[in-house]
């Protein structure tokens, strides 16, 4: 997939307007020499964090991020994810975001990128489980340049084993046009919840609904 760093966050940086949205820069925004964001983004003792946020913009979606080194490899997945093996689940890639993305809840203005209400679905940890044909560990990012990663969720709602295969697009899997992958759950990895009606879904970090999000941002 496209690199990390300040490459890998050069499309979501040209994309929005900071001055108007309240999504976060991120710590590699332009002209910031570098410096830091404060916050627990990173995860506690190097664990690989990962977060799935409600979003209802022009079209109503989940997108499911997971921590590859420094930013949040993120996928648009309409229906969202299953606990049910028997769900394969359209996953579109989109570009690199910030870890600090991952707390992000709150309203975009419309007429900047993405527009609409953001929760927090879920969030917690992951653990990688790719490994090659003689079942030795293979590098996370490695395996997605590939094509297909497996990992273990340890979230509020998320559990279990999940993996993630594109059947579509380029070798490097990027965000191209024409990129698509799959998004299942494994059999074996334990039992989660189903995918929730998004208008009811509450947020894992404020209890929140989508509805009671804009609404009180829109009296902000």
């Amino acid at each position: 997939m496209d690199g990390e760093g300040d490459d890998g966050l050069r499309d979501y940086h040209g994309k929005r307007d900071f001055g108007r949205t309240g999504e976060p820069a991120g710590r590699q925004a332009p002209g910031d020499g570098g410096a830091g964001s404060e916050g627990g983004t990173g995860g506690e003792g190097g664990a690989l964090r990962f977060v799935v946020q409600i979003h209802d913009a022009s079209t109503l979606h989940f997108d499911f991020r997971l921590q590859v080194a420094d930013v949040l490899k993120s996928w648009s997945v309409p229906k969202g994810p299953s606990a049910d093996p028997s769900d394969k689940r359209l996953a579109v890639p989109t570009e690199d975001h910030p870890l600090e993305y991952e707390e992000f809840e709150g309203v975009i203005p419309a007429g900047e990128y993405g527009g609409g209400t953001v929760i927090v679905w879920d969030h917690g940890t992951y653990e990688p489980l790719s490994h090659d044909r003689r079942g030795r560990p293979v590098d996370f990012a490695e395996s997605l340049a590939h094509g297909h990663a497996r990992f273990r969720l340890h979230g509020a709602k998320l559990h279990g084993e999940y993996a993630l295969t594109r059947f579509r697009g380029g070798p490097d899997g990027g965000a191209a046009a024409d990129a698509a992958w799959l998004l299942v759950k494994t059999a074996g990895g334990g039992r989660g919840h189903g995918t929730p009606d998004p208008r009811r879904a509450r947020s894992a970090r404020t209890g929140r609904t989508l509805a009671r999000v804009a609404a009180e941002e829109g009296k902000a």
